[in-house]
């Protein structure tokens, strides 16, 4: 037996603002609403999930695991501009200027990177 990824859990502030930021990112649904979480699903798939949980701490350091995102539709430069517009910003966490993907962070500062390959 092995066992199945199903979740990615958030630590954030404000869940139901920054699953709303990376709802517009992917393209996902709303799944679950609490008090203190939100759960986004991909429409095409039951998993895995993203859970946005609140917690009092704000983020310190620089993600030890995080999400990549590629276009599907557009250019690099096209989905950059997009996901700039939905509140993302760059990020530095010591690439270089050689590297193909983008590090952006998203509105609580978590990193996550922008692939040049579109993914179908």
């Amino acid at each position: 037996m092995t066992s199945r990824f199903t979740e990615v859990c958030i630590d954030c502030a404000d869940p139901a603002s920054l699953a709303a930021f990376w709802k517009e990112v992917l393209g996902w649904e709303f799944s679950e609403e609490e008090e203190d979480s939100v759960e986004l699903k991909n429409p095409e798939s039951e998993w895995p999930v993203l859970l946005f949980a609140k917690v009092p701490e704000k983020k310190t350091t620089k993600n030890r695991l995080h999400i990549d995102v590629s276009p599907r539709d557009r250019t690099q430069d096209e989905e950059l501009e997009r996901l700039l517009a939905l509140g993302a910003r760059r990020a530095d966490v010591g690439q270089g200027e050689d590297v193909s993907w983008v590090v952006l962070a998203d509105p609580e500062g978590n990193e996550f990177c922008l692939l040049k390959t579109m993914r179908p």
